[in-house]
């Protein structure tokens, strides 16, 4: 944090400055809407997006930072939290939101931090303000203004969006699986085709009709969702679709690179191109699409792969609200750069943590992955280097500690690596014990956001759910 550590410091060296600037300088909100403050504010720590990685962070902070002299502030576009890892679950139905999601109001009462329900449209990093953009209902009518929120630190994680490259009619054609609001279309949309292949097959005479969805990006979030799929179609016929089977799905998983999962090995990414195929998926890697049509996409050598719902997640980018932070370094894709300490290089009081930061990782010639295990350790580093700072220590240097990757292939098998003391190196694993380990992410996001208690009871809950309640949710 530039002016909260001695002028002309090594980044590395942290001094009590932010914590005496903040009560020197004290600034009252500018926007009436804003909560009030007293003169001589506390310590404020914003920390922008609720995401794996911002939640966790703001839990820890909570925790750990003395509430009459510092407040810590979360704000976020959303009035929940769903972890993102399970959107492809609440796209296909299999996992109601409803009952898994997180308000982040409630849980800023029981932790002790600030909720503030807005969107992040610009920084005024020479006043140290955040400010937000207008509040809209879906009638378009405004109902809270521009707002400006005074910082001492800020935390920006605001995860990623997907890359269309610059494919045309991506926007306008493909659905997206960045959000709860993005999940919930998918799933709307997939069951009013549904719908209509369950008509046809009904009509006299009955008419053989199925539905087709496009995937672009065999990722983990476009192999998840296509073995889910599958397990939809299996579903339905319990939910009063008697006449629909797996057949009525058809599934394209497409892929630019030359084999799906290209993070894992190519032993794995063979076994899971196998299991895809098994459950119906028509899988084509080597495929580059150059643009997304109305009923399907164009690729590169003039192919038409039709389709009725076609699904854009191949590769990932910051949002596009970075750009309009004056001073700070970004990525080619947008991300901002980050010093080892997580901190911005050009501005020590901003800091980045999760998909929207290019970390340096040593030993690699890429930055830390975009995965929702290295935004769980960046949080834990970040609230050890803010605490630090606040107490005029030195800061520490953020180390990812790569664990593997885990793919799921819905309900019954999972597939990846282990990697590190655990196993002694890289242990390749699928199946029903990889499906184990797989769940085992949840669990340690829930005691994270949560507590051993709290967590272990959620962790409990879901899985009755799981047994009582519908396979699928249909409304």
């Amino acid at each position: 944090m530039s002016a909260g550590y001695s002028v002309g410091s090594h980044p590395m060296t942290a001094s009590n400055a932010l914590q005496r600037e903040s009560h020197l300088e004290a600034r009252p909100m500018v926007s009436p809407s804003a909560p009030a403050m007293p003169a001589e504010r506390r310590t404020r720590i914003v920390v922008v997006g609720g995401g794996a990685g911002g939640l966790e962070l703001v839990t820890r902070l909570a925790t750990r930072l003395d509430r009459k002299s510092c407040e810590v502030m979360l704000v976020d576009r959303s009035r929940t939290h769903v972890w993102k890892p399970l959107l492809h679950e609440v796209a296909t139905g299999a996992l109601d939101a409803n009952l898994d999601e997180l308000a982040y109001g409630a849980h800023a009462r029981r932790w002790g931090y600030t909720f503030v329900l807005g969107e992040m449209e610009a920084i005024d990093r020479v006043a140290r303000e955040l400010i937000l953009a207008p509040l809209w209902d879906e009638a378009g009518r405004q109902i809270g203004g521009r707002q400006r929120i005074a910082y001492d630190g800020l935390v920006l994680a605001i995860g990623s969006e997907a890359n269309d490259f610059g494919a045309p009619g991506v926007r306008e054609n493909c659905l997206r699986l960045d959000s709860r609001v993005d999940a919930d279309r998918f799933r709307q949309r997939l069951l009013e085709q549904c719908q209509r292949v369950s008509r046809a097959a009904s009509a006299s005479p009955p008419r053989t009709e199925s539905v087709r969805i496009a995937i672009v990006g065999a990722g983990a979030t476009g192999v998840e969702l296509a073995a889910e799929l599958h397990e939809v179609a299996r579903s339905l016929g319990a939910h009063g679709s008697g006449l629909f089977d797996q057949a009525c799905i058809e599934t394209t998983l497409i892929e630019a690179a030359p084999r799906i999962l290209p993070a894992l090995g190519e032993k794995l990414s063979a076994a899971a191109r196998v299991e895809l195929e098994k459950l119906g998926v028509r899988v084509r890697a080597g495929v580059k699409i150059v643009a997304a049509l109305p009923g399907g996409f164009m690729t590169a050598d003039g192919e038409m792969i039709g389709a009725d719902l076609l699904l854009w997640v191949a590769g990932v980018k910051a949002p596009p609200v970075l750009e309009r932070i004056d001073g700070l370094e970004r990525s080619r894709s947008g991300q901002l750069l980050v010093q080892e300490t997580l901190q911005t290089t050009n501005d020590d009081r901003i800091w980045a943590i999760g998909d929207c930061c290019a970390c340096p990782w040593p030993g690699s010639e890429r930055p830390v992955p975009p995965r929702a295990q290295a935004a769980h350790q960046m949080a834990a580093t970040a609230c050890e280097n803010i605490t630090r700072g606040l107490r005029g220590r030195s800061l520490r240097q953020f180390r990812y500690h790569d664990h593997g990757s885990l793919v799921s292939l819905s309900r019954y098998m999972a597939i990846g690596t282990l990697m590190g003391a655990l196993v002694g190196g890289q242990l390749a694993i699928q199946g029903t014990i990889a499906r184990l380990f797989y769940k085992s992410l949840y669990a340690m996001h829930l005691t994270a956001i949560h507590g051993s208690v709290r967590g272990a009871v959620h962790i409990a809950l879901g899985a009755v759910n799981r047994v009582i309640r519908p396979r699928l949710k249909l409304h």
